[in-house]
């Protein structure tokens, strides 16, 4: 069996990897990005594009550079340092992935291996593509992980403890189905901005970011505003009016087109710009190209209505406000320890 230090140090390696194909890093090992490794990985993101219209080149590039800025010796080490590693127990884990934006299951398989555990994957379809190349890389060097590291599109068996990510509608399949093992099983979750007025245009234009990055499809993308009364919306138009080109992806004009005919149809109030719409809604899940906002009374009596929704919120976006809140542009960049739903995945696995 393959011991944790050469489990840590094939991510380091993928680091390596990472960091040389997005040319981050200069100091990135010789051998980490041969031209045969860089052609297949130039085919797998050319292919995941193809299979998901949402998987652009840019999203993609997006993702593997966030994981090479965190692939580090230095950084896994840190964020396993308050572990007891020795205390796992080995176990085989299954991995039901999601597939709203590339590689969002690679958190929880990273943790997986890294705990000295056996994952065994069921890859979402709509992101088949990046993680079996990831995979391949991994194992290249080190082919003990073969056994480690297993794929499968049959149904799962023979499994300790599962880690599933799903919709509302999906999690109560998963705890039918997986109930009785232990278990995280995720569901829907947004991500929300605070308002005041008094924000500067960096950090709208940065807000823009949280906003517009992977289309809005991630639970860390902001899809709704909490908005002081009679808020005026002419400084924030004006500061996201950059990312105006996103209009030109035709899968994202179509939902901006749809869901305005909808809006107008039904006689709702929007504000627009030509490539987002305001829709002012209760709710935290807001549909494509659309961000819904809601109007506060005061920021105690919004922190109680946080606090009330705490289950359905990702993350918060604000300055000043709240103790965890996120800063203006950072909602796609978490660190190691920002575990999805507040759950503690290594403490999970290492206490199962």
């Amino acid at each position: 069996m393959i011991d944790h230090k050469e489990r840590l140090q094939a991510f380091v390696e993928l680091g390596d990897f990472f960091r040389a194909y997005c040319k981050i890093s200069k100091e990135a090992q010789s051998n980490s990005l041969k031209p045969e490794w860089r052609k297949e990985f130039n085919d797998a993101i050319v292919l995941a594009s193809h299979k998901n219209g949402w998987f652009t080149e840019e999203n993609v590039l997006f993702s593997i550079q966030s994981w090479g800025h965190l692939l580090t010796k230095e950084n896994l080490e840190y964020w396993l340092s308050t572990y007891k590693l020795d205390e796992n127990k080995y176990k085989t884990v299954a991995l039901i992935m999601a597939g709203n934006i590339p590689l969002v299951g690679f958190h929880d398989f990273l943790a997986v291996v890294l705990t000295g555990n056996k994952a065994l994957i069921k890859l979402s379809s709509n992101d088949s593509v990046l993680l079996p190349f990831i995979l391949k890389y991994l194992t290249e060097s080190r082919p003990s992980l073969k056994e480690e590291i297993v794929i499968t599109e049959n149904k799962l068996e023979d499994f300790d403890a599962v880690i599933a990510t799903g919709s509302d509608n999906t999690s109560r399949y998963f705890e039918h189905y997986f109930g009785h093992k232990p278990s995280i099983i995720r569901k829907n979750r947004n991500s929300i901005a605070i308002l005041t007025g008094k924000e500067t245009k960096e950090q709208l234009m940065a807000l823009g970011e949280d906003i517009f990055r992977y289309y809005g499809l991630g639970c860390r993308s902001v899809s709704k505003l909490f908005v002081p009364k009679a808020y005026d919306f002419t400084s924030f138009f004006e500061a996201i009016y950059d990312f105006n080109p996103i209009i030109n992806q035709n899968k994202y004009a179509n939902n901006y087109d749809y869901n305005k005919a909808v809006y107008l149809m039904s006689e709702f109030k929007i504000l627009e710009n030509g490539f987002l719409m305001l829709k002012e809604d209760n709710s935290h899940a807001s549909p494509i190209a659309t961000v819904f906002y809601e109007h506060y009374e005061s920021l105690k009596s919004l922190k109680q209505q946080l606090h009330q929704d705490k289950e359905k919120i990702q993350c918060v976006v604000a300055h000043g406000i709240l103790v965890d809140e996120v800063k203006f542009g950072q909602t796609q960049k978490p660190s190691l320890t920002d575990y999805a739903d507040g759950v503690d995945t290594v403490e999970f696995l290492l206490k199962t």
